[in-house]
């Protein structure tokens, strides 16, 4: 197994907080040579570690002097690589494997100082497939916000009402923007947050990842794509749900149809083994017996904007999107333990689109589903 050396701040490097479980705001270094897990870090923030795992070695930053660094540079921005440089070697490490997210400026600078990093993405992937005991565990409580964010959502719905250019609940306009405020108050109650959510109604439900804003109207698609964070494992939840609300639609009752099929077929292919792009391939014939586009047989190069066209789901964990990827290429054979999203969908540029999605986890002989709310289209 070669060395492995991070350097970052465990509330954006997901690798970081793989290794030590808790967000830590200011970079840090932390190790793996020789049998030993080690952080240099300031000695408040080790013991914040140290409670979490107590395997892992801590070295205090301020046993490290700066003012002789001080000395040597004339830029501020200058002195971080320096200290980095003195923390890797006081290790003895001298060659590692990093993220292909390692600062260049460290990297520069460990370079010159005769380090040989060598990036391997797919070893840093790897490890964060199995989900641990802990890191599964928060993904359930941010599957639950989700659930719950989409309950609040739901019944505001189905108490709105038609009204004077919209719907209205509770004598107010229904906007898009007052569904998600319900939905991140429920993310919120317990212990989650996602600020960053889609609520997109009508036309808006045809882009993938259009976060939605404005009036619901009184006869209107609703398209909840959420996918909150639990606070203390840093895990993500995924699921997305169409509603429909007024007249119902013949073309989009027969679209979420499909959707909750394609998503069933997708579901029963789950277990160790199965190749995503082979599910993802599955699904896209389905789609195309039943008269709908995919990039199964549009041409290469161009852009396809109706129909299914984006990959049918991706692994979720310290990041919402990450391995396996589930896509027409570069899909991954799935392992025991791997957590995904599985989210087919069809849409029709400038009127609207479906998307049902769900995330299970990959067991030794299947899968178990994690979300348990209903794909009603119509409240």
């Amino acid at each position: 197994m070669p060395d492995v050396l991070l350097i970052g701040d465990s509330e954006r490097s997901s690798e970081l907080r793989h290794a030590v479980k808790v967000a830590i705001g200011d970079p840090f270094v932390y190790a793996e040579l020789a049998g030993r897990r080690v952080a240099i870090v300031w000695s408040i923030e080790g013991d914040r570690i140290v409670e979490a795992d107590p395997g892992i070695e801590i070295v205090p930053s301020e046993s490290f002097t700066v003012e002789d660094i001080l000395a040597e540079v004339d830029d501020v921005y200058e002195i971080w690589p320096v200290q980095c440089v003195r923390y890797v070697r006081s290790l003895g490490l001298r060659s590692a494997v990093v993220p292909e997210t390692f600062p260049l400026a460290v990297a520069d600078a460990l370079r010159a100082d005769g380090v040989e990093l060598t990036v391997d993405q797919r070893l840093f992937d790897d490890r964060r497939r199995i989900k641990s005991p802990h890191h599964l565990e928060g993904i359930r409580v941010a599957q639950r916000a989700a659930e719950a964010g989409m309950a609040a959502v739901a019944d505001a719905l189905r108490r709105s009402e038609p009204g004077e250019g919209g719907r209205v609940l509770d004598g107010e306009p229904l906007t898009c923007e007052l569904l998600k405020a319900l939905a991140t108050d429920a993310f919120g109650r317990l212990g989650c947050r996602g600020d960053d959510l889609v609520v997109a109604h009508g036309a808006q439900a045809a882009n993938g990842h259009d976060s939605g804003s404005g009036r619901v109207e009184n006869d209107d698609v609703v398209l909840c794509d959420f996918f909150p964070r639990h606070v203390e494992s840093a895990c993500f939840g995924d699921m997305t749900r169409t509603f429909r609300v007024g007249a119902p639609d013949d073309t989009l009752t027969q679209w979420h149809r499909d959707c909750v099929e394609a998503l069933a077929l997708a579901i029963s292919m789950v277990r160790p083994g199965v190749d995503g792009a082979e599910m993802n391939h599955a699904v896209c014939l389905f789609f195309e017996e039943r008269g709908h586009l995919t990039k199964l047989s549009h041409p290469d190069g161009e852009p396809l904007r109706d129909g299914f066209f984006h990959s049918l789901g991706h692994g979720v964990g310290l990041d919402v999107h990450e391995s396996p990827g589930l896509g027409r290429v570069g899909g991954q054979p799935l392992v025991a333990g791997d957590v995904i999203a599985l989210e087919p969908g069809l849409y029709r540029e400038g009127w609207g689109g479906v998307r049902v999605e769900d995330v299970v986890v990959v067991t030794e002989d299947g899968c178990e589903t994690l979300s348990t709310f209903p794909h009603d289209l119509v409240l």
